[in-house]
Formats: C-alpha cells, structure tokens, sequence
C-alpha cells in the first residue's frame, strides 16, 4: 500500500515557505499526492521510507522533521474513529498528532490543557503512534500542540481530523 508523508512546521505564520504543489510535481516519478498546504503527501508508488526520506530532504529547501506513516495505518484510524458518538461544538476542532518515534514518555490519559480553569485542548487517547485530541480555536492552543513534544518525549506532527479523512480517501482510491 501507499505511503502518507507529514512534514512538520513549513508554510506557517510566513516562515519555511514553499510550494508543496511543487515538491508533489518533482515526486511525480512516485505518483505523488498533494493534500493541500501543510506538507501532507501521498506517495503511491512503491519505495523504501529509507529511500523517500532521503529524496524529500534533497528536494526540500531547508532542513525538516519527516514522518512516513503506512497508508493502511491512516485508513484504519478511520474505521476505528475515535471521535464516533461525540457531539462537539462547532468552535471545537478535531485533531491527530503522529509521534515521530516510540514515546519516552507514556502519559496516562485523557489529560486536558491548562490542567486548570477552562480547557483549551484535550488529549483522549493514544494508539501507537497517533494521538487523538480536540481543542477549542483560541491564540493559546499554538503552544500546547507545541508542548506535546515534551508531553511524550518525541516530535509530534498534528493534522486536522478533516485532513485526515481527506488522505484515506485518496488512499482508497487508488
């Protein structure tokens, strides 16, 4: 199967700009998938995560955390949906998070930021290397997706729910 490519911190508040568009064009050899701007990749010609990694960090301008994840892994998070059932609000936004290595630290869980007062993002659940949140659209939020990095240990990369689904699609297109 396919594998889903997450490129962590570019195109964001103007800094580590480029045009994924672009990198999808050069990767076309690997019939890749542009999935709008954040440096979401599906890549669905067969090559070692080895070999990918090493042509993504010829091709991209400067230096950035990669996290290559198995396409069947994307589309079972669907079928196992954590967020089936809830009724959310429509200020909250529904997210996972990709560790890009094994955690050194386990938190126990669900776990909630601040940890008084208010909530603006919670923590419901992690299955091997994806773990699944929401939080409410607040200026503070920016920080505590920052602060899961030291919360398990290792660099995480978090997409939208919607991004999520949108990458199961194309993946089960195929």
């Amino acid at each position: 199967m396919a594998l889903v490519v997450l490129l962590r911190g570019i195109n964001v508040g103007g800094h580590r700009t480029f045009r994924p568009s672009t990198l999808a064009a050069q990767l076309k050899h690997l019939d890749a998938v542009n999935i709008g701007a954040t440096g979401t990749f599906v890549i669905r010609q067969p090559i070692t995560r080895a070999e990918l990694r090493a042509e993504l960090a010829r091709r991209l301008p400067f230096e950035v955390e990669i996290v290559i994840c198995r396409g069947r892994e994307i589309v079972g998070l669907l079928s196992r949906n954590p967020y089936a059932g809830r009724r959310l609000a429509s200020d909250i936004v529904r997210f996972v998070s990709v560790l890009s290595r094994r955690p050194r630290s386990t938190p126990s869980m669900p776990m909630r930021f601040p940890s008084s007062g208010p909530w603006l993002m919670k923590i419901l659940a992690r299955e091997k290397r994806f773990v699944f949140g929401v939080y409410r659209r607040h200026m503070k939020v920016i920080g505590y997706l920052g602060a899961l990095d030291q919360v398990f240990g290792a660099p995480v990369i978090t997409r939208n729910w919607n991004t999520i689904t949108v990458i199961a699609k194309v993946l089960t297109s195929e």
